[in-house]
C-alpha cells in the first residue's frame, strides 16, 4: 500500500518492558493476544486494573492478527433522521420531539431523495436511515418508502431502522417481530444498525430509557435478522450511569448471540461500535466520560469480541485526533465522513469531515486509507485519468 507507514510490530518482550500492570492482567492480555477467548472476569479485572498503555498494545496486536494489511476503512455516506418525533423520551437524547411540537418534523419522499442524491454524488454506496418512534407510522409507510428508494436508487445498500425502531413498527401495525423484518426486506432493506443499544442491561435501561426496548427485545430483533439474512452491526453507548460490569455484561451478550448465529451460518453482525454519552441539551444531563475511559472501553471491545471482524473508532463524539489514537486502540475502521448526522450533534458533539480529510487522518495514523461499503467490502479505487 503506497503511502502507508508499516505498521509497527509489539513482540512480547517490548510489552513487557513498558508493562505496568500486575503479572495476572498481563497474562490475561497475552492469552488474547494468542486468540483465547476472554472471560467475563478477565475483562472486568482488566477495566478495573489493566494500564492504558498495556489495552493498546495489546488491542493493537489483536487488530493486526484479524486485519495485517495496513488498511484502514472509512464508509461515505450519511446519518438521514427521517423524523424526530418520538413517543420513547430517553433522557440521554436531545433530538426528539414529541408529537406536536412546533420543532417536529417528518421528511417527505423528495427531501430524503434529495439527500440520497448528495450521497451518490460524493461517491457515497449507501444510507444509514434512523428516526424516532413516531406514533402514526405503521409498516406501510415504511414499505413504500422503501420501495421508492429502490426503484429511483437500485444500487443503494439501505442500512436502517435500528432494534427500537422494528419494534415499535411492529407495534403499532400489530406484526409479529419476524413479520416486520421480512415485510421490511423484501420492501429494500438491506441491513441494521445497531442503534438503541445503549447498554444491555434492563436495570440501566429502566434508568435512562424506560419506554424503549429492553435487553432481551433488542437482542431478540438482532437475533430474528440474523436469522433471515439481514446483517446487522452492534453498538454501545456509554459513560452515563452504568458500571464497568454493566459493559461486560454488554460485551457478553452481543458475543453470545454472535456465537449463535454464526452457529446457523449467519453472518451476525458485522461490526461493532462504541461511543460516549453526550450530556449537552439532555434531561440525563451529568459529567462525560473522559477520552482515556473512551480508549480503554474501545481497547477491551477488540479482545473481548473474537467473533466480530471490524471495531471502529468514534471520531464524530471524540474528535478526529483521538479518533485517530484509536486507531492504535483495536480499531480498523474510521466509520463515516458523516455527510449529515443529528443525533450526536444535538446533544452537543459536531462531527463531519471530507473524504479528502479522512483519507489524511488515516494516512497520518500510519495507515493506508480504503473506501468501504456497509458491509465492509472494499470499493474498487477508480482508474487512473490517461496522461495528457
Amino acid at each position: 500500500m503506497s503511502g502507508a507507514a508499516p505498521t509497527p510490530v509489539v513482540d512480547v518482550a517490548e510489552r513487557r518492558r513498558v508493562r505496568r500492570s500486575r503479572p495476572e492482567t498481563e497474562a490475561i492480555l497475552e492469552r488474547a493476544i494468542a486468540g483465547q477467548r476472554m472471560t467475563p472476569d478477565e475483562a472486568l479485572l482488566l477495566f478495573e486494573e489493566g494500564t492504558l498503555t498495556d489495552l493498546a498494545l495489546a488491542a493493537d496486536a489483536v487488530r493486526r492478527r484479524l486485519h495485517p494489511d495496513p488498511i484502514v476503512t472509512y464508509i461515505v455516506d450519511r446519518n438521514v433522521n427521517y423524523t424526530n418525533i418520538c413517543t420513547a423520551r430517553c433522557s440521554f437524547c436531545a433530538f426528539y420531539r414529541e408529537p406536536g411540537d412546533p420543532e417536529g418534523y417528518l421528511h417527505d419522499q423528495e427531501t430524503l431523495f434529495a439527500k440520497i442524491e448528495e450521497t451518490l454524488a460524493l461517491g457515497g454506496t449507501g444510507i444509514l436511515m434512523q428516526g424516532g418512534h413516531h406514533p402514526d407510522l405503521a409498516i406501510g409507510w415504511y414499505e413504500d418508502l422503501l420501495r421508492a428508494f429502490v426503484a429511483r436508487f437500485p444500487s443503494l445498500h439501505i442500512h436502517a431502522f435500528s432494534p427500537s425502531e422494528i419494534q415499535h413498527i411492529s407495534r403499532v401495525s400489530r406484526l409479529s417481530i419476524e413479520q416486520t423484518l421480512r415485510r421490511l426486506q423484501a420492501a429494500g432493506l438491506h441491513s441494521i444498525p445497531g442503534g438503541g443499544g445503549e447498554i444491555l442491561v434492563d436495570e440501566v435501561r429502566r434508568a435512562i430509557s424506560p419506554l424503549k426496548t429492553m435487553s432481551d427485545d433488542w437482542l431478540g430483533v438482532m437475533e430474528t435478522a440474523h436469522a433471515i439474512g439481514l446483517p446487522t452491526t452492534a453498538t454501545m453507548m456509554f459513560g452515563h450511569v452504568e458500571s464497568y460490569a454493566d459493559r461486560v455484561t454488554h460485551f457478553e451478550k452481543i458475543r453470545g448471540l454472535q456465537d449463535r448465529s454464526r452457529a446457523r451460518g449467519a453472518i451476525g453482525f458485522t461490526a461493532f461500535i462504541s461511543w460516549t454519552y453526550k450530556a449537552e441539551h439532555t434531561a440525563l444531563g451529568g459529567r462525560e466520560a473522559t477520552s482515556a475511559e473512551y480508549l480503554r472501553t474501545q481497547a477491551l471491545s477488540r479482545l473481548y469480541f473474537d467473533n466480530i471482524p471490524n471495531i471502529q473508532s468514534s471520531w464524530v463524539t471524540q474528535g478526529k485526533e483521538i479518533g485517530q489514537v484509536a486507531l492504535r486502540f483495536g480499531a480498523n475502521d474510521m466509520g463515516s465522513i458523516m455527510i449529515e448526522e443529528n443525533v450526536v450533534k444535538a446533544a452537543g458533539a459536531h462531527g463531519c469531515t471530507t473524504r479528502a480529510e479522512m483519507e489524511r487522518l488515516i494516512r497520518e495514523a500510519g495507515f493506508a486509507p480504503r473506501q468501504r461499503d456497509t458491509l465492509y467490502r472494499l470499493v474498487e479505487e477508480p482508474a487512473p485519468s490517461p496522461s495528457r
